[in-house]
């Protein structure tokens, strides 16, 4: 059996950050994200003109669903190596077209200088990981790279610290002989939430490998985001279904 630990550093992400998650991601979250996503953003996507902007790209599933519910160019940024992997992976699947019509920055979006290449921004599972300082970084960022009157549609990070540890349990999945599982803890630590994956493959009753891999998050309310974005010229748009997604315009000068 082999077991390997790694732990993500205390502030902010690094870009060879989610080494064992990426391997794992699309095993065990992937299916359930995709149908997630495409339910959140799918007609944002689809109304784009300009382009779409996937900030904190991953794996792919909301760029793979950009390119697919669109005809615009797609940017996808993603500054993590091990993720950026299986993202190109999964590009070079798709039709000539539609690569033709995707770009990968491998950096963050203050680095990679962006200006004025879509009219939708999609920020999914990417905010809560950003420390405070980082994530008002990236708004002057993100106005920069959208058009006047383009929107910004994100996933709110959690509103407060947890009470207790959460635990949320990945649905099993089998693929030849090997059976893969994991789950993951969130809990309070200071000021910011713990999130602590582990994962794990089995043949029948033997377990082959486990690894544990550890994230940050940083809380902030709704109100307080909106202040941010305020501050660099958006303005925000009716709610959203789900009260996990913020949706904002960037108003015309």
């Amino acid at each position: 059996m082999h077991s390997a630990i790694s732990e993500a550093p205390t502030r902010g992400p690094l870009h060879d950050d989610y080494a064992v998650t990426a391997e794992f991601y699309d095993v065990l979250q992937a299916e359930h994200d995709e149908t997630r996503v495409r339910g959140l953003y799918g007609r944002d996507v689809a109304d784009a003109r300009v382009g779409v902007l996937d900030v904190g790209a991953g794996t792919g599933r909301v760029t793979v669903m950009s390119l697919g519910e669109s005809h615009v160019g797609v940017h996808a940024v993603e500054p993590a190596r091990a993720m950026r992997a299986s993202l190109m992976t999964r590009l070079t699947a798709l039709s000539r077209d539609m690569r033709e019509r995707v770009t990968v920055h491998p950096h963050v979006l203050e680095e990679a200088a962006l200006h004025e290449v879509a009219d939708v921004a999609i920020c999914h599972n990417t905010i809560a990981c950003l420390p405070p300082e980082t994530r008002r970084a990236l708004w002057p960022a993100l106005a920069r790279a959208l058009v006047p009157g383009g929107s910004l549609v994100l996933e709110l990070p959690p509103s407060r610290l947890p009470d207790g540890d959460v635990v949320r349990t990945f649905p099993e999945q089998t693929i030849g002989r090997h059976v893969y599982g994991g789950h993951m803890v969130m809990s309070a630590v200071d000021d910011r939430i713990r999130t602590r994956c582990h994962y794990w493959v089995r043949e029948a009753e033997e377990l082959l490998t486990q690894h544990t891999e550890t994230f940050w998050m940083w809380p902030a309310t709704r109100a307080t985001v909106l202040g941010e974005l305020a501050r660099q010229g958006f303005a925000p748009l009716p709610p959203r279904k789900d009260p996990a997604v913020l949706a904002v315009v960037r108003e015309r000068s």
